[in-house]
This record gives C-alpha cells, structure tokens and sequence, in this order.
C-alpha cells in the first residue's frame, strides 16, 4: 500500500488557486493521481494559512504540521535560505512531505515553486510516498504529527 503527502509552503496571503494548481501539477508531472494524496503537510506556523487549509478541504485530507526543528533534521535536495529566515527551516516542503510520509518514503517530486505572470512565487510544493501502511493517518493515530482537520 503506499500513500502520498503533499509537503507545502505559502506566503501570508497566497492564493488559493495558485497553491493548488501548483499541487495539481506537481502530481501530474509525478504521473501521480489527485486521489492519493492523504494529506498535505508544512511547518507548523504556517498550518492555518487560509491556501494551505482551503486546498486541504477540496482535497478532502488533513494538514499536518511539523515544528521547524523537526523538519530542520531532514536532509533535502533543495534547501533554501530564504526558508530558513523565515520559518527556521531550510525546507518546508520537501522536508514536510518526506516527515509527513514516515520512514522509508520516497520524495517523488521535488520542491517546485510556483510560476505566477508577473510577480514572484508565492507557494512552493513536493511530494513524497509512504509505504507499507505508514502514510500519514498511521502516524497521526499514532499521535506524532499534529493535524489539523480542513474547515469547510
């Protein structure tokens, strides 16, 4: 059984749209399907972000939030200072995902940002695989992560 997490980062005040076209893309460049993504996952001062949480609820899945210490640990194809000033991690979405996914996952589709006419990114987005029955519900039952339900 394998199950995917979607590792994610936004500005204050991303779009909506924008987040999740980049997450559509990012799983049809990754041939993966919309429908297998268990959850999204982030640092955790950014788990309410009105982006994050709306396309939490059309996906249907939790968001699951991580503190920058946590996600610090991981190692990543693509660290960023930009993050690390920010949040305090130099990875927030490829090390969500891969945290988010559990021992043993695989990163899939590495960090890609956002591609907005005229202005700079404002999300950022990658995707890692769980396998064998330790996708992200496992972990959550298992009290690990700290999840946060979408609102309707």
């Amino acid at each position: 059984m394998s199950a995917l997490v979607v590792g994610v980062g936004a500005c204050e005040d991303a779009p909506v749209e924008e987040l999740y076209e980049l997450i559509v893309a990012a799983l049809a460049e990754g041939g993966l399907a919309l429908g297998s993504v268990a959850s999204l996952a982030t640092v955790d001062v950014k788990a309410r972000e009105r982006a994050i949480v709306e396309c939490a609820r059309r996906l249907g899945v939790p968001v699951l939030a991580y503190g920058p210490g946590r996600l610090a640990s991981v190692t990543v194809p693509h660290p960023s200072g930009r993050a690390l000033r920010a949040v305090g991690t130099p990875s927030v979405a490829e090390a969500a995902a891969l945290v988010g996914a559990g021992a043993g996952s695989e990163l899939l589709v590495p960090k890609r940002k956002s591609s907005p006419a005229g202005r700079p990114a404002m999300a950022t987005c990658a995707v890692a695989r769980a396998y064998e029955g330790k996708g992200p519900r496992a972990y959550e039952a298992e009290g690990l992560p700290r999840a946060y339900e979408a609102e309707g």
